[in-house]
């Protein structure tokens, strides 16, 4: 049976593809970009800047001259007839002739129109919020690949050990079972070095598995092909020195932060809103003018005669059955609304500050504590195999030792994911915005 774990877990570790053969590696930096190229949830964002941007362009339209030529023909089948008493006699007259041709051009622009030139400032608004949302998007994308990044480098260094001490583990039996065959260990060394191969080989697989799902939620994020071959470069304790107290504490603005930028920029939108329907109450003037020509004949040999018109059109608003009255109001309520939820906005926001900032200095202490404990436990370990190595120590207390070697190990990583994973949500709240930096 041992046998055949082993095989098995030789298999596993051949075929998987993500620990056992080399792959491409890639780094943070190259991640994140990735990402910020494939990524639908960009492409969607940066589709809606271009949509309103679009937007933005035909409301500013309605400041050009509208210019339209036109023009129709109309053939008259049966003529009007009218009756007419001349000298006492009554006479019949057919009126109007059989062709009727028109043509001509007209242009019309607004002169007075406060309400649009209102729009037109929340068009430009409407605009501004797409951009940031889209800047949202990204910021938020850098965060989760950054986040997901980390958590592969974690599952690979606990992949690592855990093979390690499946390594150990293995190497102890295969010097017990000699010793066991040749009758220098007793059945209790034998059987209790067989129970740790066997204790350690899920810990190894439930490893492998895990980085295999880590690689796979890094792959989803980026955007990219879950069958891609992918593995990542670096090391957790290559951040190991951003692990700075005074890091942890310095002074933390929010004015940047996305959220409330949106807020901010809906709120003003509204209060343009309002000035656009308070603005309907005020009069518009618009100007025309038309050059056309027109012809009447019974044959289409006809003379063409040319006229023109300009004139002028004002609108007053009188009565609307109090329809931009209650417009106003509701605007008003739901700006009200709004800035109730901004409070609220930032209200969290320092809460979740905090509780990174909390789990950003435990993650430091952890680290410093497990840093003094690794070096303790590495030499304790090393010194339990040189006495088991020559009979001064039991096969007990040398698991013991690894053990506390492993789990200094491990708690080391998982400071520094820890630390790195609310880092990267703290600048998501800040509204950092992505900079390439070298080695990452």
């Amino acid at each position: 049976m041992l046998k055949f774990n082993h095989l098995l877990l030789t298999i596993i570790f051949c075929t998987c593809g993500i620990i056992s053969h080399a792959q491409e590696k890639i780094t943070l930096n190259e991640a994140i970009e990735i990402a910020l190229s494939e990524s639908n949830t960009i492409k969607i964002a940066d589709m809606t800047i271009e949509k309103t941007g679009y937007a933005k362009k035909g409301a500013y339209s309605a400041l050009y001259p509208n210019i339209s030529a036109s023009g129709s023909y109309q053939r008259t089948l049966k003529k009007q007839v009218m009756a007419m008493e001349m000298g006492g006699q009554a006479m019949e007259i057919e009126v109007g002739k059989n062709n009727n041709v028109s043509a001509g051009i007209t242009a019309a622009m607004p002169l007075v129109n406060a309400q649009l030139w209102q729009s037109l400032k929340l068009s430009a608004l409407d605009v501004e919020l797409a951009i940031e949302q889209a800047r949202s998007s990204r910021i938020s994308m850098v965060s989760q690949v950054k986040q997901a990044f980390y958590a592969v480098l974690l599952a690979k260094e606990a992949y690592k050990v855990y093979k390690e001490v499946y390594d150990n583990a293995q190497k102890n039996f295969e010097d017990i079972e000699k010793k066991y065959n040749a009758g220098k260990a007793s059945e209790f060394e034998y059987l209790r070095a067989k129970v740790n191969v066997n204790n350690s080989e899920p810990e190894v697989y439930s490893a492998e598995n895990a980085v295999v799902l880590a690689i796979w939620q890094l792959k989803a994020i980026m955007g990219i092909d879950l069958a891609t071959e992918l593995d990542v470069e670096g090391a957790l304790s290559d951040y190991s020195n951003e692990m700075v107290p005074s890091l942890v504490n310095d002074t933390v603005s929010f004015d940047n932060n996305t959220n409330l930028l949106q807020l901010r920029l809906q709120d003003e939108m509204l209060s343009r809103t309002i000035k656009m329907t308070k603005f309907q109450y005020i009069p518009t003037l618009a100007a025309q003018f038309s050059y056309n020509y027109i012809a009447m004949g019974d044959s289409f040999d006809m003379n063409w005669n040319p006229y023109s018109v300009v004139a002028l059109s004002l609108n007053i608003p009188i009565f609307d059955g109090f329809s931009k009255h209650n417009n106003i109001r509701q605007y008003k309520k739901t700006q009200d609304i709004l800035r109730l939820n901004m409070e609220d906005v930032e209200r969290n926001l320092n809460i979740a500050l905090e509780n990174y900032r909390d789990k950003m200095n435990t993650s430091i202490k952890r680290y410093t504590a497990a840093e003094a404990t690794l070096e303790m436990a590495q030499k304790s370990y090393n010194i339990s195999e040189k006495m088991y190595e020559v009979g001064k120590a039991t096969l007990v207390e040398l698991n013991d030792a690894q053990l506390a070697l492993t789990q200094a190990q491990l708690t080391m990583s998982q400071a520094i994911y820890q630390y790195m994973t609310n880092k990267a949500a703290i600048d998501e709240l800040m509204g950092v915005e992505y900079v390439k930096e070298e080695n990452k």
